[in-house]
């Protein structure tokens, strides 16, 4: 017996794929939302762009001081946005 919401594998890893790309938006917009709370007021009023594209996040900053100081915690960065959401999304910083 056939059954009608049979999905065809093709149907459902699409499915699949498309609630993956749903699912990393929005990690990545609830990482941007949360960089002041994450990096602090300081770092934060010094961002003057922020944004992911390709599982890295890129940091534009005013000061080459907090440039210098955010490249040191790259690594630290990454973790603690990470375990921000529970997840891998960002694989590396790029500080601009």
């Amino acid at each position: 017996m056939g059954r009608t919401n049979d999905k065809t594998l093709k149907e459902a890893i699409s499915q699949y794929l498309d609630a993956l790309k749903l699912r990393r938006k929005f990690d990545e917009t609830s990482i941007l939302a949360a960089w002041p709370d994450l990096m602090g007021t300081a770092i934060a009023n010094r961002t003057r762009q922020l944004f992911i594209r390709d599982k890295k996040l890129f940091v534009r900053v005013e000061s080459a001081v907090i440039k210098n100081e955010l490249i040191l915690m790259r690594s630290q960065i990454i973790g603690k946005l990470n375990e921000y959401v529970g997840r891998v999304v960002i694989e590396d910083v790029v500080i601009l």
